[in-house]
């Protein structure tokens, strides 16, 4: 089993490796990875894969800006963080550690076509270069800066 544990926005995954699940279809785990995300920041988030499952992070996306009139007030910038996959003592202290790969970019806060999703596949052996190989019964764990 992989479990994802979300704290200060940060991931956990448990990686699980269940006899009956070899045999079912692959699930898909939806995180939506922005600072409003209560379950990310209250650091409650915990998400239990197999091997095969996919983990679907979406950025955060906002619409386009209006231009500014003059009398507005000045909005704080959208967030805008990168990825990282870190030692469970950087997750604990939500600090970035020596170490830490970096996965993904979320850097299109107004994509034209909605939120930018990355997807991580969990297995065991991966054909990709940049692919990540997740080991049974072990935690891996997600942070952004």
């Amino acid at each position: 089993r992989i479990i994802l544990h979300f704290l200060c926005l940060l991931l956990s995954i448990l990686l699980r490796e269940d006899e009956e699940r070899k045999k079912a279809s692959a699930k898909r785990h939806v995180v939506y990875w922005n600072s409003t995300n209560s379950r990310l920041t209250g650091g409650d988030l915990s998400i239990q894969v197999n091997l095969n499952d996919y983990l679907d992070i979406y950025c955060p996306h906002y619409p386009h800006p209006s231009p500014p009139s003059e009398d507005a007030y000045p909005q704080a910038p959208p967030d805008s963080l990168a990825l990282y996959l870190v030692a469970e003592g950087g997750f604990r202290g939500c600090v970035e550690t020596q170490g830490a790969i970096k996965r993904w970019e979320c850097n299109s806060p107004h994509a034209p076509f909605g939120p930018v999703c990355f997807s991580e596949k969990i297995q065991r052996f991966t054909p990709f270069s940049l692919g990540f190989e997740f080991l049974p019964g072990h935690h891996y764990y997600y942070s952004c800066e």
